[in-house]
C-alpha cells in the first residue's frame, strides 16, 4: 500500500505551460483526503512551489515539501527538518568559475533569494526569479556576508552552452560537492551530501515509513536518486530516456493526466 508520494515539480507535477492539470488537483486532493502523503520535491526553494501546495490544499502542518533538489526537508508551512548549503569558498570559486567561461550563474540562499554577481543578469535567471516568486540581488559574492546561507549554486544558461562546460563542472566541483543538470538551462551545484533521494530517505525515517510504502514519480536525472529509492518508481511520458531506464512504470504525459494515470495505477486500488 502506497503511503507516501513524492512528486518532481516541472515537467511533472505541473503541464508544459507550467499549470497543473484539473485532473493532476482532483486526483491529488483525492490522496490527501485518504491520508496519502503527498511530498512536492523540487530544484526549487519553498517560495517556488507554495502556491502549487495551496492550490492542491497541502497546508497542514504535518505535510512536508524537499525542497533545492534536497538540501533543505521542512514542512510545508516552512519549519527545517534539515538543511545542507555551500561553503562561502565554494561560491567564490563558482563565480570565478563563471567568470572565467562567460556562463551565467546564480546563487539562491536560505531565504529563497537569486543572488548574482552578473551585473547584466541573464534570461534564464530572470526565469527563474519569476517562476519561483523571487527578487534578484545582484552583489559580488565577497560583498555577502559569511553567515549568508547559500543553499545552492546555479549555472543558468542557453543549452549549448551547459553542455559545453558541464563535463568540466562536473570535474572541477563534483568531488566536493553535489552536481546535477537538473534541465535543458539548469547546471545546479549543492552540497555534496544531497540529492532528492537522499532527502527523501531522511523523511521516510523520519515518518517511520520504508521504500515500499514510497512512489516516485518524475522526469529528469536529478529525480533519478529518488527512483533508486523509492518501492515504486513512475517516470511521466515526457520524461528524458536515462530516466525512464529507471522506472518501474512509464505514465502519460504532464500534459495528458500522467498523475492521474499513476495515481490509478498503484495507489486508488
Amino acid at each position: 500500500m502506497i503511503k507516501l508520494v513524492a512528486i518532481d515539480v516541472d515537467d511533472t507535477l505541473l503541464n508544459s505551460q507550467g499549470k497543473l492539470l484539473e485532473s493532476t488537483k482532483r486526483t491529488i486532493k483525492q490522496a490527501v483526503e485518504q491520508q496519502v502523503k503527498v511530498v512536492l520535491c523540487s530544484g526549487r526553494p519553498l517560495a517556488g512551489v507554495k502556491h502549487f501546495l495551496q492550490e492542491l490544499n497541502i497546508v497542514a502542518d504535518d505535510q512536508y515539501v524537499i525542497t533545492f533538489n534536497g538540501s533543505v526537508i521542512e514542512s510545508v508551512t516552512g519549519k527545517v527538518l534539515k538543511k545542507s548549503g555551500l561553503s562561502f569558498t565554494t561560491a567564490l570559486e563558482i563565480e570565478q568559475y563563471s567568470q572565467r567561461h562567460d556562463v551565467a550563474f546564480n546563487f539562491v540562499d536560505a531565504n529563497s533569494r537569486i543572488i548574482t554577481s552578473n551585473h547584466h543578469v541573464g534570461r534564464i535567471t530572470v526565469v527563474q526569479a519569476w517562476e519561483n516568486s523571487a527578487g534578484i540581488l545582484v552583489r559580488a559574492t565577497k560583498e555577502l556576508s559569511k553567515d549568508n546561507q547559500i543553499i545552492k549554486a546555479v549555472f543558468g544558461d542557453e543549452q549549448k552552452k551547459l553542455d559545453d562546460i558541464e563535463n568540466d563542472v562536473i570535474r572541477q566541483f563534483g568531488a566536493e560537492n553535489y552536481v546535477v543538470r537538473a534541465a535543458d538551462n539548469f547546471l545546479e551545484v549543492m552540497h555534496k551530501n544531497v540529492d532528492k533521494g537522499a532527502a527523501l530517505k531522511f523523511l521516510t525515517a523520519k515518518l517511520g515509513l520504508v521504500p515500499s510504502d514510497v512512489m516516485v514519480i518524475g522526469d529528469e536525472r536529478n529525480d533519478i536518486p529518488m527512483f533508486n529509492f523509492a518501492g515504486t518508481a513512475v517516470v511521466m511520458g515526457n520524461g528524458s530516456d536515462l530516466a525512464k531506464e529507471h522506472a518501474d512504470y512509464v505514465t502519460s504525459s504532464n500534459d495528458a493526466d500522467g498523475i492521474e494515470q499513476a495515481f490509478n495505477e498503484f495507489v486508488f486500488k
